[in-house]
């Protein structure tokens, strides 16, 4: 397992209260931009195989530098441009996020900014929960409202084979406690579901979840990795994950929320709420409200994405805000990107062909 990488110091940060008020921003499709992922680091302590295969991303992959990634400084100029142009929940990712160096200082600085409307911005983290025992309590008291943990398995062996590194599962389980502890709720935990691999893991999350106040949630196996890691074959839909559960245990629908990802279901005795992610076999492009930037600074309006906006030549302290926060403006209000659907539509196709038709960018980059 890799340490945390050096960082460069940085000066404390100057988080500004106060933010613009402009009108909502909206793309071609008239979806309003609501939401920001933040990279905050594209290293990993974790191989997972869906995500960093060793193959891969091994010991001599050219990950960036502290000098090459954003510094808070900058980070918390960008954050402050999304928020004026109506964004009001902020989600930092990675790679994983807690590698980076005083992560606890960058969600206090941006746990203080403000929405249009006077609220709080809300601030939460996905992270492979491996350093998050001792820093649960920490990343609470700086202002990170919500945690989400990926966890593949329950069974020890799945898990380390899963993140490849030989991680044990229980220290997961020990950080998604004390998140549970320090009050990052609701925590929620992802899991990720590939046929022959852990499926059967399905029925064992649920009742090692069940009365304990955590969100869990299956996500479908998507091709992040492109076709040398993936195919259609290990995919179980959701409405397969679904079916397993309810075997076990009737489920109760929960009205979804506007762009909420999920499809939502309650035990009907009300000890657990379940989240069922159809990435693949229903996409949700139609109400996506997130942009992504990536910690070298470039603005991905869409995982799947083909290009990026580069938003380097607007970070410094001698451009005005404003400039950063037109570019960002003019990129959403250009998108028309729904690239989940036309994969989709084209499955067919593009399984006959092999050819990828719509190459993703690194998921360590950019985050989920």
């Amino acid at each position: 397992m890799q340490a945390a990488p050096a960082q460069t110091q940085h000066a404390p940060l100057a988080p500004h209260a106060t933010v613009p008020t402009d009108q909502a921003c909206r793309d071609r499709l008239g979806r309003p931009l609501r939401d920001l992922r933040l990279s905050v680091i594209d290293q990993c302590n974790f191989r997972c195989t869906y995500c960093m295969p060793k193959e891969r991303f091994g010991r001599d992959y050219p990950f960036l530098t502290a000098q090459q990634r954003l510094s808070d400084t900058e980070l918390l100029r960008i954050v402050r441009a999304f928020v004026g142009l109506g964004v009001e929940k902020v989600r930092l990712t990675g790679g994983e996020p807690l590698l980076r160096k005083g992560i606890e200082a960058l969600v206090e600085a941006i746990a203080s900014l403000r929405t249009r409307g006077g609220k709080q911005v809300e601030v939460a983290m996905t992270t492979n929960g491996s350093l998050l025992a001792r820093k649960a309590r920490a990343l609470r008291d700086a202002g990170l409202g919500r945690v989400t943990v990926s966890l593949d398995s329950l069974d020890d062996g799945v898990f380390r084979a899963m993140n490849d590194v030989g991680f044990p599962v229980a220290r997961v389980l020990e950080g998604i406690d004390a998140a549970c502890a320090a009050g990052l709720a609701p925590v929620k935990v992802n899991c990720v579901v590939e046929r022959g691999t852990n499926d059967a893991q399905v029925l064992p999350l649920v009742e090692h979840f069940r009365g304990s106040g955590v969100t869990l949630r299956f996500i479908e196996y998507m091709d992040v990795e492109g076709p040398r890691g993936w195919s259609q074959s290990r995919v179980v839909p959701s409405g397969e994950i679904r079916a397993m559960v309810e075997r076990a245990h009737a489920l109760l629908p929960v009205a979804r929320r506007d762009a909420e990802t999920a499809s939502n279901y309650l035990l009907a005795d009300g000890s657990l709420k379940l989240g069922f992610i159809s990435s693949v076999s229903h996409p949700f492009c139609g109400d996506c409200t997130r942009a992504r930037v990536s910690v070298d600074g470039r603005l991905h309006l869409c995982l799947f994405a083909t290009s990026s906006v580069d938003l380097r030549p607007h970070l410094s302290a001698h451009r005005p805000a404003e400039a950063l926060a037109e570019a960002i403006s003019q990129a959403w209000q250009a998108r028309g990107d729904r690239y989940s659907e036309l994969r989709a539509e084209s499955r067919a196709e593009r399984l006959a062909s092999g050819k990828r038709q719509y190459p993703t960018v690194r998921m360590s980059l950019v985050g989920g």
